[in-house]
Order: C-alpha cells, then structure tokens, then sequence
C-alpha cells in the first residue's frame, strides 16, 4: 500500500495487527497522558476517542505542561436498550471513572468523557461485567445500529428491533484485539486464521458506516440521513420486510464545495430475514471495495454511490446478493418527535419519556436527574431506552409498578420538567462540541440551552409558543447533531459563529439550505425574529415552519 496513493489511516489500519497497533505500549508509558500517534487513530475501533481540555490549552501551554488528555467511551447498545441493573452500572461507573455526566448521543447510545488513560481498562473492565462493550462503536466499521426507540409505535417493535442486534452482531469486526488489550486475554497462537474477516479483511472500511432502522409512522431515527437506512413494512400488524435506502449522510467540510450533504437513494424492498441480513452484508462490502481510501472527506457511502451512479451500485448490490430488490412498498411518516410523557403499548405496559436536555444527564442546580435515575434504577422495575433525539425512555413498565414510579418521577421534579420543557426545546439537539471535541470550531451542548431561552422569548413575542419547531446546533459542519435536517439548523464556523440553516421539514425527508453565513448571536436573533414575524403573518394553515422558508425566503 502506497502513503502517495491512499490515506495515512489507511496504512495505520493495515498494519496494525488485527487493531492491536502497540496499544499495549501506548497504555504502559505513563509520562504521557497520551497514546502513541498511530494508536490514537486505531483506538476508535475499540469505541474511544483520545481528547484534551480545550479550555485549559493555553493555561496548560504557558506554564510548559502537555495537553490535559483524558478519553471518550462509548457503548455499543443496538438499538438503545439498558435494563435497570446496566444503568446502576453505568451510574457507578462515571462517577468512578469519568466526569460523572452520562451523555446520550443522536446515536441511541450513551459515552463517558474525561477518562484518564489509566483508568481506561477499570472502565472497560467494569463495563463488561455488566455485558456491555464498546467494540465498534467508533472507527472506520459500521457503529451503533439505531432503532426506532419507543416500543408503543408498533405491536411488532420487538421483532423489528432485534434486527438492530443481528445487524450489529454480523458487522462486528472479528479481531480479539479489544479483549486482548482491554480484558486481558491470552492471545491465540494462531489469531491470523482463527481471525480471517471476510467483512472487513484487514482494510476495515474506507471511513465510518450508519445504519438506522425505522418504524413507520415515526422517523426518530431520520432514517434517510444514514449510510444504510431500512423502513420497515408491516401490514396487517405483521413485519414482511424493510425499504433498503443507502448513501445518506450529513457531514460537510466548510469551504470545500465538493463535500455535501445527502438523503439516502431508496434501492428496493427485501423480505426475509437471511435476504435482509445479507443486503445489508453485501451494501458494506461494496462500500468496502469502491469507497475512496485516498481522500477521507470523500470517503463516506453517499460520494461511493454518487461516482457509481444509484442504478449501477442496485445492480452491483443485486449481483453480489444474488438475488433481485423488489419494488418500494409504500409507507407513511408522520412524525419524528419523541412521544413525551405517558404511553401504554399494546401489551399493557407503559413506559414514560423523559426529556434530557442534550442529553446529559447529571445533577444540577435543583434538578438532580442523576439521582432521580438512579433511585428509579434502583427499583429494578424499569428499562431504560435511548431515543436518537438524546431523550429517554423509561420502559416496559408493568400497571402495578407504574404509581410507584410516577411517585419517583413527581418527587424529583422530572414530571414537572418535561411538561414544562417548551415544544422547540423538546425538540432541539446539540452535539458535544467545547471542550472535549478536537473538531468543535464553536459551542454547541454548552451553548445552545441558554440560546433558545432568548429564541423561546421570541417566539412568545410572536404568539408561536406552541410551535415545535426542530432546531439543531452543531460545533462544526460534521453533522453529528443532524443540523442539516433541522428547521433551523446552526452549523459552527468560528467561536460564537454560526451559518443559520433553513428550510428542513418537520419528519426529516428534506435536507435544510444556508440562509446567512457566520452569525453572531445578536445577528442571529435579528434574522429568527424577522422571520417568526413573517411565518406569523404569511404562513398558510397548518404550515410548518420549515415548509414556511422554504417557500417564502428560499425560493
């Protein structure tokens, strides 16, 4: 493999042994906080992230002292789901081992910040007692498969989210390196037959890989803006099979015109579930083999199919599978809010959602959410289901063990948070951004809060309280809080910079235009102003706001 012809990453993952790199060194050298170059970029695929304390670069850099590194975990849970004992686990853990805030990602998983090099493998350690890993959840593989979370949506939300657990399973790569370096284990004499990866080979993936499964009528999941996205078809309460879209994604690189981002091409329907499986297996493969491994910007599905052409990738697809996709099965969305407050599903169970306001769950100021959880857990009587808008789903809850936790709820306030959470606040999503992401070019998580009070403000001003207008805030133009899918969507550019976004409907099937360029907050609440002016005065009946711009300052 040629350094001139194909990505450093790219010998990084050829050469590095199945993921083991010299990893094991890396953790052993204790006069730095850091990992060995190489290894910063192979531990992704054990599901960490190496970062620093933005905040305290300069601080740290004037008195001489490296970077205050620390690591970011995340978990691999197919399709979001935690039992009561997992989260007592987790609770125990980030306040072991982390900063102590649980933060549930747009992904349906949760990941822990702030952990020291040494104490990484403790973490993975304790985790995997609970049977919980983080094999997968980053790197140049297929991450977290997402499902629709809540279980009300449909009688057949069981079967269609074990999918999310079989897609993962077949995905995962086949190393031992994670159990080896993290757990342990003895590495097998003979790893390099015994680890043979039909999948991934030793090339792995030319850079990272989505998928999503959606349960109409909801599309919490914005199924279209993933590498693969399958809707699933149920008629007559029964599941005959899933619409296979692929090329979506949201990531763009500021001043760079050839990066864009994109809905996934529907290609066809697939019933039965080896057929399933191995569409999916064979729509990686071909992303495998023709995605660009010279420039990582163009490396994701949507430019993979877009230099194919959508009809040439189906009949590649169908070649490799073996068999044809029939036609697209019709299908519905009507929405992709999260169902807040009490739900009871077909079985009789209920389950309640909560709102965690960019998904962070900790104990601040008077509201102690942490804690609420925590005794919540403590019951053993709930599951806990993570939503793709950073909520949460307190599940499978049985009649006669609903008071007592409604009593729990009510007594830490959480009842009274989320209904008093306005309609756009619910909605709302933010990334991680300052001061952990090495990419955040502005604020976002830390930001956004104190943002929509004054938005909040506006639309009150303007009699649109009630309106649950999508906004979305991203630290810069990767789209991990799917900004480009919002109503309103504010993409970083500098620090208290920000491109204003318009244009994205309400159930995430259109992507959302650049309005103005790098906006500061005062420029931005001028601009959201003038327009809930306007959408008050001119909009139609019914008309969202998205639909609004869309039609009246974009056109």
């Amino acid at each position: 493999m040629s350094d001139q012809k194909f990505s450093s990453v790219e010998r990084i993952k050829e050469q590095s042994d199945g993921l083991r790199g010299s990893l094991k060194q890396s953790l052993e050298n204790d006069v730095t906080g850091a990992l060995y170059e190489d290894d910063q970029s192979l531990i992704k695929f054990h599901g960490l992230y190496q970062q620093d304390d933005r905040d305290r670069r300069e601080e740290r850099s004037q008195k001489k002292l490296e970077a205050l590194y620390s690591f970011m975990i995340r978990l691999r849970l197919p399709g979001g789901l935690l039992t009561s004992q997992q989260w007592l686990g987790l609770h125990d853990i980030a306040g072991k081992n982390s900063t102590g805030v649980i933060k549930i990602t747009t992904r349906q998983t949760v990941q822990l910040h702030g952990i020291f090099k040494s104490r990484i493998k403790p973490t993975i350690s304790a985790f995997n007692t609970l049977h919980l890993d983080s094999i997968a959840a980053c790197g140049d593989v297929n991450r977290n498969v997402i499902c629709s979370a809540h279980p009300g949506v449909s009688p057949v939300h069981t079967e269609i989210f074990a999918f999310a657990e079989k897609i993962s399973e077949m995905a995962l790569p086949k190393t031992n390196a994670y159990y080896e370096i993290w757990l342990d284990e003895k590495q097998i004499a003979d790893s390099k037959t015994k680890e043979e990866d039909p999948l991934y080979q030793n090339r792995y993936l030319p850079r990272k890989f989505k998928i999503a499964i959606a349960i109409p009528p909801d599309n919490d999941v914005d199924v279209f803006g993933n590498d693969l996205g399958l809707i699933a078809i149920i008629e007559n309460n029964e599941l005959i099979g899933f619409n296979i879209a692929a090329g979506g994604g949201l990531s763009t690189t500021h001043g760079n015109p050839s990066t864009y981002a994109r809905l996934a091409t529907t290609l066809g329907f697939v019933s039965g579930e080896e057929s399933i499986i191995k569409a999916v297996y064979e729509i990686i493969t071909i992303q495998r083999d023709y995605g660009n491994r010279s420039d990582r910007k163009q490396a994701r599905l949507k430019y993979t199919i877009d230099k194919m052409g959508a009809d040439i990738f189906k009949t590649e697809l169908e070649k490799r599978c073996g068999f044809k996709l029939k036609p697209a099965k019709e299908f519905k969305f009507i929405t992709r809010t999260d169902h807040f407050g009490w739900e009871k599903d077909h079985s009789g169970k209920w389950h309640y959602t909560l709102f965690v306001e960019n998904g962070r769950v900790l104990d601040e100021g008077d509201f102690k959410l942490t804690t609420a959880l925590y005794e919540i857990a403590k019951t053993g009587k709930v599951n806990f289901r993570f939503t793709c808008n950073q909520n949460l789903v307190l599940a499978d809850i049985q009649e006669k063990d609903k008071k007592e936790i409604e009593k729990l709820l009510k007594g830490y306030g959480v009842i009274s948070y989320t209904d008093n959470a306005t309609p756009s606040r619910k909605n709302a999503i933010a990334c991680v951004a300052f001061p952990t992401c090495p990419l955040a070019l502005a604020e976002a998580q830390r930001y956004l809060p104190a943002l929509l009070t004054k938005i909040e403000l506006l639309l009150k001003q303007n009699d649109l309280s009630k309106e649950a207008i999508h906004i979305r805030m991203t630290g810069c133009p990767n789209g991990c809080g799917r900004s480009y899918l919002a109503e309103i969507g504010f993409i970083g550019t500098a620090y208290g910079r920000y491109n204003l976004q318009l244009g994205g409907d309400t159930l995430g099937l259109r992507l959302n235009r650049l309005y103005k360029e790098n906006l500061d907050e005062a420029a931005i609440l001028e601009e959201l102003d003038m327009l809930f002016k306007k959408y008050k005065q001119e909009r139609k009946a019914g008309e969202a706001f998205g639909d609004f711009t869309l039609r009246t300052v974009l056109s």
